[in-house]
């Protein structure tokens, strides 16, 4: 790991030449999902903050908003673009009040041009397919994915929430450089198989929601705090039944971050951290003073006692990471390509 600016070291993503800070800022949050958009011009001090310490992967997506999330990026990175590496997403989108996913190479194509435009850059640093297109070969996606690299569109190709086995199909027509997932002491459901892939094939872990969205921060409490807009309130680890349950783990991170001498965001970051050099987490937030709480778990040291303490809290989560309207990995196959009739 090389040292960065502000104490945020820098890594080197996957194994295709992307070097990215060792934490990212997820940006979602501040236009789009957890309630109402943030003003504009404290999210354009936020990202400048962040990059002005090191944090310098910003991660968003064409869905955030949608569009405004990639249109504050655009004006954020005005006179910094050089000094960040920029990822964003295509393949989702909301329609007559439901979710779409696609992976068709004609919109691939159109949902880059327009990411470029709104981000107002000429080159996209890492390009993911959000959710995989269960009804297109996965070899079609990355295969128009190869040519936006080939055309200097986009440089590193990734995957969002993709199963082993297509990440293993995906990786060989282009190499995938990373894989965003969700990974934390209360989501651990991609280690048993989809973890293991990647360090086996050199993709880059980009571990997304590292905080709980924000319960292992401040536990319980939080949800007091979740305006109607916050898609919070409806996933199953926030209703009623289950945060009373989740609630003891919040307590058990604080415990023993009270004991190190930490906050339980740092604690819970920190375990994220110490999972592998080829991991990089990245923590949202739209206050600055949280960014620098994030930066700050950087230097929370655990034990392999520690690690193991904590890794047992995961097994003891109620609730499912989404409700059903939203895919997972678990979601992810495509037809085999030796079957598929076209478009």
């Amino acid at each position: 790991m090389a040292s960065g600016k502000g104490g945020v070291g820098r890594m080197k993503l996957g194994s295709q030449g992307l070097e990215v800070s060792v934490q990212g800022l997820g940006c979602m949050g501040m236009s789009a999902f957890y309630g109402p958009p943030k003003p504009e011009p404290d999210m354009i001090s936020l990202i400048h903050h962040a990059v002005r310490s090191g944090v310098t992967f910003l991660d968003t997506s064409d869905i955030y908003g949608p569009f405004t999330n990639e249109l504050l990026l655009g004006k954020a990175l005005k006179g910094i673009r050089k000094d960040v590496e920029l990822a964003t997403k295509f393949a989702i989108s909301f329609a007559d009040g439901k979710w779409e996913t696609r992976g068709d190479p004609a919109y691939i194509r159109s949902c880059c041009e327009a990411s470029l435009k709104r981000l107002d850059v000429d080159c996209i640093d890492l390009y993911y397919q959000h959710r995989v297109d269960t009804r297109i070969p996965i070899e079609i996606t990355i295969g128009e994915l190869k040519k936006l690299v080939e055309e200097g569109k986009i440089k590193y190709i990734g995957l969002s929430e993709a199963s082993a086995s297509t990440i293993r199909r995906a990786h060989a027509v282009h190499p995938i450089t990373a894989v965003q997932l969700e990974w934390s002491l209360w989501s651990r459901d991609a280690e048993e198989d989809i973890i293991p892939t990647c360090r086996e094939l050199g993709i880059g872990i980009v571990a997304y929601s590292p905080l709980g969205r924000g319960f292992l921060s401040s536990g319980p409490k939080m949800i007091d705090n979740l305006s109607n807009q916050d898609a919070r309130k409806f996933e199953p680890r926030f209703q009623a039944d289950n945060v009373e349950h989740n609630a003891r783990i919040f307590e058990c991170i604080n415990e023993m971050a009270t004991k190190k001498g930490c906050t339980p965001s740092q604690l819970a970051l920190a375990w994220v951290h110490h999972q592998g050099n080829d991991v990089c987490p990245i923590p949202g937030t739209t206050k600055i003073e949280n960014l620098n709480q994030n930066i700050g778990a950087l230097s929370v040291k655990l034990t392999p006692e520690e690690m193991a303490e904590l890794a047992t809290l995961a097994d003891a989560v109620k609730g499912d990471r989404y409700g059903s309207g939203v895919a997972t990995w678990k979601q992810s196959e495509t037809p085999a390509l030796s079957s598929w009739k076209g478009e």
